[in-house]
């Protein structure tokens, strides 16, 4: 995947509609999907449901293609090396694993 705004375009023209229609479908004007799209406006995290219902998609998969474009973008913004993706691998995998002990003792 290029972009989760990239995803968007993809759907959407694979879906045969335009901005407008696309735009009228999740309640956003057709200049935002326009800036959507080509990556200079982030779409808000509360459209993904909306989005995950018009492109007939799993929602979780959404929400990760839209985190993982999130930290990259600003991994790239900050210079970061390759290993930054590993590290937060790690560091999700550790948070998982401490959230799981947490609620096993909350029994």
């Amino acid at each position: 995947m290029a972009s989760f705004g990239n995803y968007i375009k993809t759907e959407r023209e694979k879906n045969t509609w335009t901005q407008t229609e696309f735009g009228a479908k999740i309640g956003i004007n057709s200049s935002a999907i326009s800036r959507i799209e080509n990556g200079t406006k982030n779409i808000s995290k509360s459209k993904l449901v909306i989005l995950a219902e018009v492109f007939n998609v799993d929602l979780q998969i959404l929400i990760d293609m839209y985190y993982a474009d999130k930290f990259a973008k600003e991994a790239c913004e900050n210079n970061c090396s390759e290993n930054v993706f590993v590290e937060a691998a790690n560091s999700a995998k550790y948070m998982r694993i401490k959230e799981a002990k947490q609620y096993e003792l909350k029994f």
